[in-house]
Parts: C-alpha cells; sequence; structure tokens
C-alpha cells in the first residue's frame, strides 16, 4: 500500500515538474535572445519604437 500511495503522488507530481522546468527554459532563452538582440542593435533608432 505505502509503494501505491508514492506512485500516486509521483504521477502527479511529474507533470508539474515538467511544466515548470520547461517555462524555466524558456524564461531563460526568452531572456538571452532579448539581450542578444539589444547588444547586436544597439544605437538603432528602431529600439526606440520597440516598447
Amino acid at each position: 500500500m505505502p509503494g501505491a500511495i508514492v506512485l500516486v503522488i509521483v504521477l502527479f507530481a511529474f507533470p508539474v515538474i515538467v511544466g515548470l522546468s520547461s517555462v524555466g527554459l524558456a524564461a531563460l532563452l526568452g531572456h538571452l535572445l532579448w539581450k542578444d538582440g539589444e547588444e547586436r542593435h544597439e544605437g538603432s533608432e528602431l529600439l526606440d519604437l520597440n516598447v
């Protein structure tokens, strides 16, 4: 019986852990790409239009 309870907890926790790690990776990638774009186009007049 304790094994079944542990299995149910793991099955409920696994999608949450995978989802949160995916969100974290997406946020990190988005930040790094935004920072790279800012550095590559420094001094461009188009950056002033970007809100």
